[in-house]
């Protein structure tokens, strides 16, 4: 198993992973036009969206994104964990844990001390994981406000 960057081979499966993912959310997906997307956020030189991508026997069996944002209340910068997902056969190995990791890993290099997300209050299984990292919640609602532009 390596847990790596992404590169631009790798967007399909990235995209079927954000499918599965918002499945596992109870949330809707639309990947029509997604690669083109992905790989202007995620490869162009100025991108500020980091993607990690975990890849075992060949196949992408995880993902990470995350980009570093700025706290008004903390005056200082952190890393946002935007997406972490791992099938579920590759679940319980550990993997979680060192993606976990890498990115904390990231956050220091780049001068930050915290990294933040958010998970659905129904995910226990991944509550009781960031529980066990040490990691603290908050409860707070997400709202989405979309518009055409």
């Amino acid at each position: 198993m390596e847990i790596r960057f992404a590169e631009n081979k790798d967007i399909y499966a990235i995209i079927d992973l954000c499918k599965a993912h918002t499945a596992y959310e109870k949330a809707d997906y639309n990947a029509e036009n997604k690669a083109e997307s992905l790989e202007k956020l995620l490869f162009a030189t100025d991108s500020v969206l980091k993607c990690l991508v975990v890849e075992a026997d060949k196949e992408i069996v995880g993902y990470a994104t995350f980009t570093k944002q700025v706290s008004t209340w903390d005056a200082d910068y952190y890393i946002y964990l935007d997406c972490l997902f791992i099938q579920e056969h590759a679940r319980g190995n550990g993997i979680g844990k060192q993606i976990m990791f890498a990115i904390k890993d990231y956050a220091c290099s780049v001068g930050c001390s915290a990294v933040q997300w958010q998970t659905p209050d129904f995910n226990k299984r991944a509550i009781k994981f960031y529980k066990e990292l040490g990691a603290t919640s908050k409860t707070k609602e997400r709202f989405s406000w979309k518009f055409d532009l």
